[in-house]
């Protein structure tokens, strides 16, 4: 292993004796928890409510919004990196077959144990599909995707992430397209329905073309951790810079890149806003540059330990699938203690008959206000921390092949 490799690995091991890196681990957990926000804000907040709609938000409501942006794309880029690091303990076709069966235990995940956690039902009148499935099969294309040469993964995954707005102007005719093509184009490029009958509907709000492709410069990215530590930190920071640099040009110009075109508004804070509310389902590529332009500086700033006060969200990061399946039944559970003690009663809680009613039907008077929201979120991430501690723990005393499912 290379002395960069040494100076950027924490003590102890992941199953099967991979070497973790502290600053990876950091981000991870940092994302995690800023994700927490905007769930507990989805169980807990206006059901009503629109963030990203500047016609009715807040500044406080969309920047709560706003600032949860930067998780799933760091989410699908740190899969890459990782994917990659795994190849240090396996040969080849080990990792491929590894990539292989993770995905699939993912979409597991999603379609089965995710789907009880945000609707506490099993009914399947509403199935909303999220970013385990796109994650899952991120994973399942890498396992073909890490046979070939860096050069052509990277090139691969440019031309999706910069090139799938293209796309954009076919929506409307494949929307209209029966049968299967139509099928195909929202699971591949455009969130929406894929399945409905008299009692299921079936939606896809993360669709593969995209998240694929950051999955897939995540991977080559993960090369970097074989060079020393000046040369990796020198172009993190060239990089993220570069790409939040080319979101501003891109962004200005109104050219490409995004279909909701920034406007000038009422005053310069809401014009601020307008620049900055991009698309992300599907995550269009300025919305890939802004908030992947500040995870690789993240990553460039946590490179070497990062700050101590920060530390401990590593433990988020070291299990962050233990973390996120947990986060939404605890969640979901709050919601259900917070309606029982409200209304005496949590019938509701438990139902989801269609989409305006997703993940819960909500009484009357539910907004519990963004202070609550804040004030909840903090309690879930405490309660969780001991727990993934532990289980952080657990993995690396045992090196169990099935621990590293979760």
């Amino acid at each position: 292993m290379t002395a960069a490799v040494h100076q950027a690995v924490i003590a102890g091991a992941h199953p099967g004796g991979a070497l973790r890196i502290d600053s990876i681990d950091l981000l991870r957990g940092l994302v995690m928890v800023i994700m927490a926000l905007d769930h507990t804000r989805d169980f807990f907040g206006d059901p009503a409510a629109r963030p990203t709609d500047l016609a009715t938000t807040t500044a406080v409501l969309f920047y709560t919004r706003w600032v949860t942006h930067i998780c799933a794309p760091t989410f699908f880029l740190l899969t890459g990196v990782g994917a990659y690091l795994t190849r240090r303990r396996m040969s080849l076709p080990e990792l491929s077959r590894f990539l292989l069966t993770r995905g699939a235990w993912l979409l597991v995940l999603e379609l089965v144990v995710m789907r009880f956690a945000l609707q506490f039902n099993v009914d399947y009148q509403v199935t909303v599909i999220t970013v385990l499935w796109a994650l899952g099969w991120s994973m399942i294309v890498l396992a073909a995707l890490c046979r070939l040469p860096p050069w052509a993964i990277a090139a691969f995954g440019l031309a999706l992430v910069g090139g799938h707005n293209a796309l954009d102007g076919l929506s409307s005719g494949m929307a209209t397209h029966p049968g299967l093509l139509a099928g195909v184009w929202t699971v591949l490029h455009q969130p929406g329905i894929v399945f409905r009958s008299s009692h299921a509907l079936v939606l896809i709000s993360y669709v593969l073309i995209p998240w694929v492709g950051v999955t897939a410069l995540g991977y080559v990215l993960g090369g970097i951790y074989e060079w020393s530590a000046d040369a990796r930190r020198r172009f993190l920071l060239r990089l993220g810079l570069g790409l939040i640099a080319a979101f501003v040009v891109l962004r200005f110009s109104n050219v490409y890149g995004d279909p909701a075109l920034w406007s000038w508004q009422s005053t310069p804070a809401r014009t601020l806003m307008s620049f900055l509310n991009t698309v992300k389902y599907p995550p269009s590529l300025l919305f890939l540059l802004m908030t992947l332009g500040p995870a690789l500086l993240l990553l460039r700033a946590f490179d070497g330990g990062g700050p101590v006060w920060l530390r401990p969200v590593a433990t988020f990061g070291k299990v962050p699938l233990f973390f996120y399946v947990l986060h939404f039944y605890l969640i979901h559970l709050l919601a259900v203690a917070a309606s029982y003690l409200r209304y005496g009663d949590v019938a509701q809680m438990f139902r989801s008959p269609d989409i305006g009613h997703f993940p819960f039907s909500a009484p009357p008077g539910w907004n519990l206000g963004l202070p609550m929201v804040y004030l909840l979120w903090v309690v879930v991430v405490v309660a969780l921390y001991p727990l993934c501690r532990w289980y952080a723990r657990l993995r690396q005393r045992h090196r169990a092949w099935w621990l590293s499912y979760l």
